[in-house]
């Protein structure tokens, strides 16, 4: 079973961010798409000029019914595609939906954090619970604290609407897809 989060934002920008929350641990020695091999999607969450909508599964069951629901939801959703990590966006979804997903924009600024470029913008923290240390929503998620993980993915999205919004983005790296 899946917890569906809605809340109605006006945003003015064309296009949708992305941000997942992900269990599991990164393979450091790729640079590729297989440094996400060992990650499982937990929470999908979009925000688009319609919105900001969050799908979260209640647990390990639940993670084939949020793979289903967001292969069939990214083909619907408006483009162009921005995350603030795009390696990290693409290469979940390569691994959990079999497919390449391609972002048009990068939020961050080289490899930052996403915690300096929140600070150095004067970005508000949205109530999240863990300030921008997925590490944190990753251990509430396993713990059952679905409620905090939730917070904490919609305060994501909506710090990166406000990065998009005041400084732009820029071209994603290139990033190589192996299966």
């Amino acid at each position: 079973m899946l917890i569906e989060y809605r809340e109605d934002i006006t945003s003015d920008f064309e296009g949708t961010i992305i941000d997942l929350e992900t269990v599991g641990e990164f393979d450091n020695r790729y640079s590729d798409s297989r440094q996400y091999k060992g990650m499982k999607m937990v929470i999908f969450g979009y925000i688009n000029r319609y919105g900001l909508n969050i799908s979260c599964a209640q647990g390990m069951a639940s993670l084939d019914e949020l793979q289903q629901k967001e292969q069939e939801l990214l083909d619907q959703l408006d483009r162009p595609f921005y995350a603030f990590n795009t390696d990290f966006e693409r290469g979940v979804l390569f691994y959990e939906l079999g497919r390449e997903v391609y972002f048009d924009g990068e939020l961050q600024e080289a490899r930052e954090p996403k915690a300096r470029a929140v600070r150095d913008l004067a970005i508000p923290n949205y109530g999240d619970p863990f300030y921008d240390n997925g590490l944190l929503c990753m251990i509430a998620w396993q713990n059952g604290d679905l409620d905090k993980a939730i917070a904490h993915n919609r305060a994501c999205l909506l710090k990166e609407k406000d990065i998009l919004i005041r400084r732009g983005f820029r071209k994603p790296d290139g990033f190589k897809f192996i299966e």
